[in-house]
Formats: structure tokens, C-alpha cells, sequence
């Protein structure tokens, strides 16, 4: 039935059995995305034209970089005459290096991590490409506001190099200005406040805004100051004065995993050195260890996982891990550990600092735990929308995550992530212990 849906969508341009016949590796490229990835084969019934990228003989030998990405989107606006012909431009070429990238995951071609940093890398090039489209317009409609400097902020997965195919993004717009300007230059001169707040709303219109083309990223901004009662643009000030004297420890948590995406280059240095600065200082343990070990209690639970499969909520998962690292993060200064930049991937977090502050079999286990459950968690984003019910999972589904899983049966692959969840949840509570 996908089969039919995909043929009945593509363009009468391509001769699809002459290409078959000649290709038997597409074919089965094909059979593997319409037995395993429904999510995916959706995408090829109602955008046929991320066929073409299936065409290149390249695809299973040119890795996803963040040059080989860059190159391929100003190449794709090269010849955009207008804002929404870019944003249209943007939505198509998005949509086709995902799917893409999800045929590279699909296939074994790159690992989970892997795809996350494509991911992120795709994310970071688009959102940055937005951001200028939007900039642009703003100073057509309103001229420039003397002094004025923009960044944007990438938190969770999409901060970490973590992002998955389903996620959506995290960000924080942050501005300054000449404090001796009353208003922007322009035919509609607009007040900092409505100046910069604009500039935000446009940005989050044309990255989630439905369109023909789809969605480019669903975005979330409940981690800017104040969460979602705050205003939607922050000014670097009041941000770093927040972040000093204000924040909770969660907030500080959020912050180990934050990157300074795209913007004004002085001002991703500002922030960049506030990370630094509320990052670097020595924590109060006591403090840190009662907040993060409440945190993860209330999470248990308002948010109790649905079975063995939520790799991100179940006791010992991805949650848990991610607060190891994030808890490792805000502690090590005051254990005399240099902590690592924010934006760190969770990997990272723990090859760096778990040799000094973890003992070395529990943090092998945590690092085997989290390389199986990201392995896990990308396939499942990749191939469906929603939780994974085993029962209702297509076959071939089942086969890739256990063939991620270095599993010979999904009874096998249950019973590893059933013991390595458990040995996680006790490493994390020997860590993380009040």
C-alpha cells in the first residue's frame, strides 16, 4: 500500500521501472524504507521530490558534514528572488537533507550520534540562513536600529549536536542596541522593544509556519528567561544579570547544553563569555545535588514512561544519563575539574569529566547505555511518529533496532536495555546523591 501511494504521488517525469531495472540497489533501498520507516515513506508519497536526492550514486559514500550540507543549501538560494521564495527554498531543502540523512541512518551508513550532529549541523545552517532573510526584511520595512546586534541561542539537542529527526528547536534570541537610540532608522522607525521583538516573532513564523512546503522546525522557547511569561527577545543585559543572580539550578542545567548558534560575531562573544563565566564559578554541591536529584524525582513522576521502549523517560535512560552529564558539568569547578565549553555534546560531557569524577566500570556503563539508547532513539524518530508499541511496529523496524542493538531477537535487545537502565538508575543515584 505504501508502495502504491508512492507511485501514485511521484511525477509522470520519472521513469521509475526503467530505474529500477537498472538500479537494483534503489529497489531495495525502497523495499527497506517501505517495510521499516512508514514516517519516511509518508515523506516520499507527499514530497516525491526527495526521490531525486535517492538518485545520487553518492549518498551512501559522502558523509553529511557540515561543509558537504552549507554547500548544498547556497547553492539551493542562489537564485531566490524574494523572502518568501527563500523561506519556500529553505522548507524544500530542509525537508530533502533530513530525509536524507535519515536514509544514512536507515541504511547503517552513519551511527545515532552521528546523525544527531548532521541533524544539529542541518538546523544551525538553516536557522542561520532564516535569520538573515529575516534581518533583511526588517531593515527594508524599518531600517537598521543604530547599534543594533542580534544572536540566536540553540538549547537542548539542538545546543548539543543531539537533535533527531522529529525534534523540534530550542532557542533564544538575544539583542543589544546603542542605549542613545530612541528608535530604528527607517520609513517605519520602530522602539527597541517592538524593533527586536519582531525581529523574533518572524523568525519563529518562518521556521514553524505551515506552508505547502511543511514545516521547517517546530520551535520551543520555554527556556529563555523567565520560560514562557518572559518576553520572546531578551536583551544580553538583563540575560546575563538573570542568569548571575536569578536562575535556578535547572537553568543552569539548560545552560550546560546552550550554543551560541548565528548572529552579530561581537555578540556571540559576550555571550559566550557569560557561559563561561556562570559555568566556571564553583557551584554549591549540597545545593546542586538536593535541586537535580528533586528534579529527576518529579519527572519520575509527572512523566512516567510508557513501557521499556521510552529510552528517554524510563528509570535509567536518556533523562538520566543527560542529568549525570549535565550534574557532572556544574560541579566540577568546585571539585577543581575544568568543566567543558557549553554545547557539549552529553558523550562528551562524560569522556571528559567522568575519568576524574566517576568510577571507571560505572562510567563505562553510562557511556554503553547511552551509545545503545541514542542508536535506539534515532531509528525510532527516524522510521515513526509517536511512541513505539512493539506489537504494532512493522518487521523490518524491529530488525534495524536490533540490529543496532547487536541483538539476535527484540527479547534479547529488551533484556539489555532492562539491565543496562537499571545499573544506570543506581549509577545515577550513587552520583546524584543528597
Amino acid at each position: 500500500m505504501r508502495f502504491d501511494q508512492f507511485i501514485a504521488g511521484l511525477p509522470s517525469g520519472i521513469q521509475l521501472f526503467s530505474l529500477l531495472g537498472n538500479n537494483p540497489g534503489l529497489l531495495s533501498l525502497i523495499v527497506n524504507i517501505m517495510s521499516s520507516a512508514p514516517r519516511l515513506a509518508d515523506i516520499i508519497a507527499s514530497k516525491p521530490h526527495v526521490f531525486d536526492g535517492m538518485l545520487d550514486p553518492r549518498l551512501l559514500v559522502e558523509l553529511p558534514t557540515r561543509e558537504y550540507l552549507a554547500e548544498r543549501i547556497k547553492g539551493f538560494l542562489a537564485t531566490a528572488r524574494h523572502y518568501e521564495d527563500i523561506l519556500d527554498r529553505l522548507r524544500i531543502t530542509a525537508s530533502e537533507q533530513r530525509f536524507l540523512i535519515g536514509i544514512r541512518l536507515l541504511t547503517g551508513v552513519i551511527t545515532g550520534v552521528q546523525a544527531g550532529h548532521a541533524f544539529t549541523d542541518l538546523a544551525d545552517l538553516i536557522i542561520t540562513a532564516a535569520l538573515d532573510a529575516v534581518l533583511h526584511e526588517m531593515e527594508t520595512a524599518h531600517g537598521k536600529f543604530p547599534g543594533g546586534r542580534v544572536a540566536v541561542i540553540g538549547m537542548g539537542k539542538l545546543g548539543s549536536h543531539e537533535l533527531t529527526a522529529g525534534s523540534d528547536v530550542d532557542i533564544i534570541l538575544l539583542y543589544d542596541y546603542d542605549e542613545t537610540a530612541g528608535e530604528s532608522v527607517g520609513a517605519k522607525p520602530l522602539d527597541s522593544v517592538r524593533y527586536f521583538t519582531r525581529i523574533t516573532q518572524r523568525l519563529i513564523a518562518a521556521l514553524s509556519a505551515p506552508t505547502g512546503e511543511g514545516v521547517l522546525y517546530e520551535v520551543d522557547m520555554r527556556l529563555r528567561p523567565s520560560g514562557n511569561k518572559g518576553p520572546v527577545a531578551t536583551r544580553i543585559n538583563a540575560f546575563a544579570k538573570y542568569q548571575r543572580e536569578e536562575a535556578w539550578t535547572w537553568e543552569h542545567m539548560a545552560l550546560t547544553r546552550a550554543r551560541a548558534l548565528c548572529g552579530a560575531e561581537s555578540l556571540i562573544a559576550e555571550i559566550d563569555t557569560i557561559f563561561s563565566e556562570v559555568l566556571g564559578q564553583a557551584h554549591d554541591i549540597a545545593k546542586v545535588t538536593a535541586d537535580v536529584a528533586e528534579m529527576r524525582g518529579l519527572i519520575d513522576k509527572e512523566k512516567p514512561p510508557s513501557d521499556v521502549w521510552d529510552f528517554k523517560l524510563i528509570p535509567g535512560g536518556l533523562v538520566d544519563i543527560e542529568f549525570i552529564a549535565q550534574y557532572l558539568a556544574l560541579i566540577a569547578p568546585a571539585r577543581g575539574v575544568v568543566a567543558p565549553p557549553s554545547g557539549t555534546s552529553t558523550a562528551d560531557v562524560l569522556r571528559l569529566l567522568g575519568p576524574a569524577l566517576i568510577a571507571p566500570a560505572d562510567l563505562d556503563t553510562v557511556q554503553e547505555a547511552l551509545t545503545l539508547f541514542t542508536d535506539l532513539s534515532q531509528i525510532v524518530r527516524l522510521c515513526i511518529e509517536g511512541d513505539l508499541e512493539l506489537k504494532d511496529a512493522p518487521a523490518g523496524l524491529i530488525e534495524l533496532l536490533c540490529r543496532a542493538g547487536d541483538a539476535p531477537d527484540s527479547k534479547v535487545l529488551e533484556a539489555d536495555i532492562r539491565r543496562l537502565s537499571k545499573a544506570v538508575r543506581r549509577i545515577f543515584q550513587a552520583t546524584v546523591k543528597p
